[in-house]
């Protein structure tokens, strides 16, 4: 799960400029992503000291958590677009929708690691 979280935090930190410029620089909190992408960096970086390793990734997935309940509505939102409500702004719900998909993926990830590492033998 170390590498899987850095790999999202530099994807998210990838989507929120690219999120900030496709919406018009309109608003600076299309760069949320990107801060998200560095708080998950971060916790990757620290748990990959095995003592920091358990509560960095139990942070990380709160963290997916959070992400999802703040992004969630984009995910309606695209779906609302392609059902012909075209006063969604679509970028914008994009954005948002990509990250909250990106965050289920993660924490749906990291639920089966802790799943995984319960169940493993542990080393006396």
């Amino acid at each position: 799960m170390i590498q899987t979280t850095k790999t999202l935090g530099i994807i998210l930190v990838l989507i929120g400029p690219i999120g900030y410029l496709a919406t018009g620089m309109a608003s600076l909190t299309a760069l949320i992503p990107a801060v998200y992408g560095v708080v998950f960096f971060v916790l990757g970086v620290v748990g990959e000291k095995e003592e920091r390793r358990m509560i960095a990734m139990h942070l990380a997935q709160l963290l997916a958590l959070l992400a999802i309940i703040g992004t969630f509505t984009g995910i309606l939102d695209v779906i609302s677009w392609m059902g012909g409500d075209h006063e969604v702004n679509i970028m914008v719900a994009s954005v948002r929708a990509l990250m909250a998909l990106l965050s289920i993926g993660y924490l749906v990830l990291g639920i089966k690691s802790f799943i995984d590492a319960r169940r493993a033998p542990r080393e006396e």
